[in-house]
């Protein structure tokens, strides 16, 4: 068992890394090796010294030729320009997504017509494929029947690349899996080019006792899914067996990653609820046209029946997300007086409140 992750140093890269290190399987097979491909590794990446990891660096589409050098039974494609960088870049947009996930696909494809195991596929799509049109406004609730018509370039990438996963799946090169990711909510680290970065850093930068900005009115809805609930998805999707019934993956659709829907002013709430007053005062709404314009479009509650037969679900609140982050990132945390066992849910610990609260998994919930 070969699995490959392109952005493997990336944050959902490493993430789903280590998941995969640490269970040592992938759909009850034992994993032989764990190829880390990316254009930049990290100086300090605890990953490379695990015996399973091989890392292989540089340009994707300059690298295909050493990922395929042995059989690949698993790629899971996480690697990607963000939605910002592709508006304000086409080409690099079109050259990052789309060409390069052709150029994957391709050398996927000659594996199998070579007499090599067909290569199971994982693409990592996004919420942006959705938007507006004045011609075909979207339902309130968005589900995988729902017709795309992105509102981004980003967006459009993501479809044009969904679709040619589902053309090559049909066609028997690849197994072929799309999982549309959420707005990943609380990401630690550093901020990066996304429009919806900032869903991030409200919270993450306060925390740090760091001013941010929102860019958007705080009524804005929005879909969000934690950084754990997310790599779950991933992973769920990627070893799910074909067939019909619950845990199995049925078709060639993609799969909309559970949404839990919140507006911004609800997010601003809960961390000071969470950190105080002095800590939520460093966040200063100062709305931005083109930001809005980009995650405005995105819609924000979702029928999750698809993923919830996979036995996946939204994450129950945000403040049980802001409370994973606070436990699992406490070196970030430098405010005064928060700790994990601060955050809580009217008073009750979080932990119990997570216990407790049994999300509805056919639509998004409100906290």
């Amino acid at each position: 068992m070969r699995i490959v992750i392109t952005g493997g140093f990336g944050f959902l890269g490493r993430q789903v890394a280590g998941a995969l290190l640490k269970a040592r399987t992938f759909g009850g097979a034992p994993i032989d090796r764990l190829v880390l491909a990316d254009r930049f590794v990290p100086s300090e990446a605890p990953e490379t010294a695990d015996p399973l990891v091989d890392v292989v660096r540089g340009d994707l589409t300059d690298r295909l030729q050493e990922l395929f050098a042995e059989p690949v039974d698993v790629l899971i494609h996480l690697a990607s320009a963000v939605s910002a960088e592709c508006e304000a870049d086409f080409d690099l947009g079109m050259s990052a997504n789309v060409d390069t996930t052709r150029a994957l696909l391709e050398a996927a494809r000659a594996q199998s017509a070579a007499g090599g195991p067909t290569p199971r596929i994982v693409f990592s799509s996004s919420v942006a494929i959705y938007g507006p049109d004045p011609a075909l406004p979207l339902p309130p609730v968005v589900s995988e029947a729902t017709l795309p018509t992105p509102r981004s370039s980003y967006g459009v990438q993501k479809f044009v690349c969904e679709q040619l996963v589902a053309e090559y799946t049909r066609r028997g090169f690849i197994d072929g899996r799309v999982t549309r990711l959420m707005t990943v909510s609380v990401r630690p680290g550093k901020p990066n080019a996304a429009a919806s970065g900032f869903l991030s850093g409200i919270v993450r930068e306060p925390f740090a006792g760091l001013p941010a900005t929102c860019p958007v009115d705080p009524g804005l809805e929005v879909a969000l899914a934690s950084p754990r609930r997310t790599v779950e998805g991933i992973l769920r999707v990627a070893e799910a067996e074909r067939g019909t019934g619950p845990g199995r993956l049925d078709g060639r659709l993609p799969v909309n990653l559970p949404a839990l829907t919140v507006t911004v002013g609800e997010m601003l709430d809960t961390l000071r609820r969470v950190a105080g007053d002095a800590v939520a005062d460093l966040v200063t709404v100062a709305p931005d046209r083109d930001v809005e314009a980009i995650v405005g479009s995105w819609p924000a509650r979702f029928d999750n029946t698809r993923a919830a037969a996979l036995g996946l679900a939204p994450d129950p609140s945000f403040e049980s997300v802001v409370r994973d982050y606070v436990r699992d990132h406490a070196d970030a945390v430098t405010v005064d007086g928060v700790a994990a066992d601060a955050v809580t849910v009217d008073g009750v610990a979080a932990d119990a409140v997570a216990a407790a609260d049994a999300p509805p998994v056919a639509t998004s919930p409100r906290p």
